[in-house]
């Protein structure tokens, strides 16, 4: 891994720029570094007035902090997008499909393909949800797909996020502060729109209502509140799609409906945007301690009188035991072999895999099976003797907790620095949008960058960037 040379570099090859960064380069080429300088640091002034900032879970007091952003865009021509673009609707068709079946016939258990008892302890499935089909009958109305790549035609899915992906506002604000900066660049080069993904949310949203809806349907994004670390995100996704920003406290369930509090009275709701977690959502079902969620709202649900975007119980699709499961899940609904490919992975709970994991941990990228944000892994050739010594207690008493990953040679784009350009490792997290009628993926997406040389950790919440991702229109 010590070896730079064994990192695809998505920018040079070595007879120079790659296709995709052709006009970029020679832009760039042309431009004054002192100039360039200047605009990162505008950049940095613009996102923080513009309150575009986050919070560390477990660090409640701390200050609330910038992620940080590189001027350097990722580009991928429209022949790597449509290669990726057609492997993640692939992806979120078999994820909704799968999520079906578990909730009803659960034929994909029957047949041996997903062992039953990875469903039966998995702390995501909801037992509320059997035998119950959400209007439309989309579960995840919003997937954000993790994708890293090795080489040139070489793209592995790392996870799925099919709860409450977050992210998007950072994409779309990523690309409005290039546009403000570097207005000549995009008359130059021709790249897709990305600003259009609000008011495709809200139509997605709007198509996902229930059939009783009575004319256009009203749609609210429901946040936990300030405190929440992705509340920025909450309160512009409202914004930008034109729709009322609420807390539980603002819903009540009205005539079996779910109604908002306005200034004439209550007003029914048709679809509701949750960013609250399940066990928080009703405290007459999950949680009774909760104040973030909505008393009553299961029976609103399941009676068919609201739609949840994304539904209660997606969670068991992006557990990253189920994930090692993903490329049999999508041939089964689909019919297909797999577009996009898995990362070989290690189930601890297996005794054989648990013995190959423990013998080769400094190897290894050991994860939560639940994780999230980079929070509870381990990243073998960067961890120290003792955090491996300590990793190993843990995966000792908990062995079902955790999955592991060989390191992958993750691909560089570079950042700017005042010394030049210099490489490091990123991820790729596109958005898709489900409703009955279809499937729908914005050109680009997230792209984090780890902006530590040699890091392979790109999570905001452990130091990592972002970038504007760009998808050639040709």
């Amino acid at each position: 891994m010590s070896n730079k040379d064994a990192f695809f570099d998505e920018m040079r090859a070595a007879s120079g720029a790659r296709a995709p960064y052709a006009d970029y380069d020679a832009w760039f080429g042309q431009q004054d570094v002192a100039r360039l300088a200047q605009k990162s640091r505008e950049a940095e002034q613009f996102f923080r007035r513009t309150g575009i900032t986050f919070n560390v879970y477990g660090q409640a007091d701390a200050e609330e902090r910038l992620i940080p952003f590189d001027l350097v865009p990722r580009i991928l021509s429209n022949a790597e997008w449509s290669t990726l673009s057609r492997g993640v609707e692939q992806r979120v068709r078999a994820i909704n499909a799968f999520l079906h079946d578990i909730y009803n016939r659960q034929e994909i258990l029957r047949a041996g393909i997903v062992p039953t008892e990875l469903i039966a302890r998995n702390d995501a499935f909801l037992p509320q949800m059997m035998d119950f089909t959400p209007p439309g009958g989309v579960y995840t109305h919003i997937v954000g797909t993790d994708i890293v790549r090795t080489g040139d035609d070489e793209f592995f899915v790392l996870e799925d996020n099919a709860r409450t992906p977050s992210g998007v506002s950072y994409m779309l604000e990523n690309r409005e502060t290039m546009l403000q900066m570097f207005p000549e660049l995009f008359s130059q080069i021709k790249v897709q729109r990305v600003s259009d993904y609000p008011k495709n949310l809200r139509a997605s949203l709007e198509a996902s209502a229930p059939t009783n809806c009575e004319g256009r349907p009203f749609v609210v994004v429901l946040t936990p509140g300030i405190h929440n670390s992705a509340y920025f995100e909450h309160s512009f996704l409202a914004d930008q799609m034109g729709v009322e920003l609420v807390e539980g406290h603002d819903l009540r369930v009205v005539d079996g409906h779910i109604a908002v509090r306005t200034t004439r009275g209550y007003r029914r709701v048709d679809v509701i945007y949750r960013r609250v977690d399940d066990a928080f959502l009703d405290p007459l079902t999950f949680n009774p301690q909760s104040m973030l969620g909505v008393p009553g709202i299961m029976d609103v649900y399941r009676a068919g009188n609201i739609t949840i975007a994304n539904a209660p119980g997606t969670g068991v699709a992006d557990d990253k035991a189920i994930y090692s499961y993903m490329p049999q899940i999508v041939e089964f609904y689909t019919g297909e072999r797999a577009i996009l490919k898995n990362v070989e992975t290690h189930r601890c709970s297996d005794p054989d895999s648990l013995k190959y994991v423990l013998d080769n941990l400094a190897e290894l990228v050991v994860k939560e099976v639940h994780g999230s944000g980079g929070y509870g892994m381990l990243v073998g050739p960067a961890a120290s003797k003792d955090e491996i010594a300590r990793f190993r207690e843990k995966l000792k008493a908990r062995p079902g907790n955790y999955i592991a990953q060989p390191t992958l040679s993750l691909s560089t784009v570079p950042i700017f620095t005042e010394q030049g350009l210099a490489p490091r490792h990123v991820d790729l997290r596109p958005f898709a949008l489900a409703s009955p009628h279809e499937i729908s993926i914005v050109p680009g997406g997230l792209t984090r960058v780890a902006l530590t040389e040699g890091s392979l950790v790109v999570n905001s919440s452990q130091g990592g960037g972002t970038k504007d991702t760009w998808v050639l229109e040709r």
